[in-house]
């Protein structure tokens, strides 16, 4: 299957690694010569070229493409791609149908998607717009200090990264099967696992732990966090059920990230030194909330931030457009008592950057848009799925359980899946319509509409696929 990329920036880039490990035929293309000099290195066709120039993306091959990803910074030049993609395609004699996702910004263009006009006026299918995931990802992250990544797969179900401690005598030097035979409280779901100078792996039940290991554990629900975090190794850290958060920005960014704290029972204070921006929040759905407090100010100022009671609050993240400013902002909070600093960056290498700086969890918001985009090129999938960051070459997946799959009314174990595909999460329509998610056990049967999560080195993609018939 062809799949064309349009922009080989950070994001085009990650996706096209990602492609290239399950051995899709993939073109990258931009009108950048040092963006195509750096895509050189990749394992596919670099063409140097307009993405919204008819001639090239023949050239890159869109008449036979299956999916076609705008993933350049320009929203405008990502809408004009992919109309012309998909015209050039259909003018062709292809036999199958094009998919063009994306990536937008712009908060109008979002909403002509959500009403179904973009897909009548620019053929797009897709859009990939991170902000919301990155958010979930951040506020889950902030629950604990020792959390090197959280991957949100919906309705309670969360893979968390962290590393094997030294304290972690409970789980090491045995079995990951005598474990989940012995714990009173069960031993939660090991995914994948990375150890040093050896490659990624999904364990088994022979597999046995070792500190320094960096692991991927699957939980359920965001009070499953601590216990977790005990077992591996690392201090046990208090997080308030109605924390104190304080905001730097009255951006779209800051909004969005008040309204879920405020969902989760959170007392907000937003912090915003530009008095018209304050005013527009003040103003908006959530401004009128009585857990939201907004505030005209310079968020760099000791004065204001004394006055405001900083050291007073849980957790402090800066959404403001520039990376710099944002981490400036969140290290003075921290500086003046704030345990609970965050932050979403674009720039991914800065990362690993504030965790050595102190500042308690980062996202890369470049990841989170590639997972988006593989989402939605694995159509197939029923759900989400996600690359892991700390343990390399290991991705969840989504299916679901239909009469092809010819397991549907077997248990797990008489399913007999192969110890490559580690399953983590079984989810279920209760008698209300919402999904309920649990841990798989050999007796648990599968039910026909059931979703899988399960997780695999990316080179098993294709086995899960047809094991699911899909």
């Amino acid at each position: 299957m062809r799949i064309i990329i349009g922009g080989a920036g950070r994001v085009g880039i990650e996706l096209a690694r990602a492609l290239n490990a399950e051995e899709y035929d993939v073109v990258i293309m931009d009108q950048d010569s040092r963006a195509v000099s750096n895509a050189q290195g990749l394992d596919c066709l670099v063409i140097h070229g307009d993405i919204t120039s008819r001639e090239k993306l023949i050239e890159a091959g869109i008449v036979e493409a299956s999916v076609f990803v705008a993933a350049t910074p320009s929203d405008e030049h990502n809408l004009i791609a992919c109309s012309i993609a998909d015209h050039a395609h259909t003018l062709g004699e292809s036999k199958h149908s094009l998919t063009n996702i994306c990536r937008l910004r712009n908060k109008d263009y979002i909403d002509e998607y959500k009403k179904g006009n973009l897909k009548n006026w620019a053929s797009v299918h897709y859009i990939v717009n991170p902000l919301s995931g990155a958010i979930q990802r951040l506020n889950a992250g902030l629950r604990s200090t020792d959390i090197e990544e959280v991957i949100p797969f919906d309705d309670e179900a969360y893979v968390i990264e962290l590393e094997v401690g030294e304290t972690a005598h409970t789980v090491t030097n045995r079995t990951l099967g005598e474990l989940a035979e012995d714990l009173i409280h069960g031993m939660p779901s090991v995914v994948g696992l990375k150890r040093k100078n050896q490659r990624s792996i999904i364990p088994t039940d022979e597999t046995q732990l070792e500190r320094g290991d960096r692991v991927a554990v699957a939980t359920i629900g965001l009070d499953s966090f601590n216990p977790a975090l005990i077992l591996f190794g690392h201090e046990l850290t208090y997080f308030p059920d109605e924390p104190k958060v304080v905001i730097v920005g009255a951006t779209e960014i800051g909004a969005q990230m008040a309204a879920e704290w405020l969902i989760h029972g959170a007392w907000v204070t937003v912090l915003e030194r530009d008095l018209h921006r304050a005013n527009e929040l003040a103003g908006s759905r959530i401004g009128a909330n009585p857990n939201l407090e907004i505030i005209h100010g310079d968020h760099l100022d000791r004065t204001i931030l004394t006055e405001i009671g900083i050291d007073k609050h849980d957790v402090a993240v800066s959404a403001l457009d520039n990376d710099h400013e944002n981490i400036a902002a969140v290290l003075l909070a921290s500086d003046m008592g704030v345990d609970r600093t965050g932050l979403m960056l674009r720039d991914a290498d800065l990362v690993k950057v504030t965790q050595r700086m102190g500042i308690s969890f980062a996202v890369d918001r470049r990841r989170v848009a590639v997972d988006n985009m593989l989402t939605h090129i694995h159509e197939k999938l029923s759900g989400r799925f996600a690359l892991l960051s700390e343990v390399p070459n290991v991705v969840g997946l989504t299916f679901e359980v239909t009469e092809k799959a010819k397991f549907a009314g077997k248990t797990v174990g008489e399913a007999q899946f192969p110890e490559s595909l580690k399953l983590a999460f079984i989810k279920r329509l209760n008698l209300a319509g919402e999904w309920e998610t649990t841990k798989p056990t050999d007796d648990h049967v599968l039910l026909e509409n059931d979703l899988v999560i399960l997780f695999c080195l990316q080179d098993k993609i294709p086995d899960a696929e047809k094991r699911f018939r899909v």
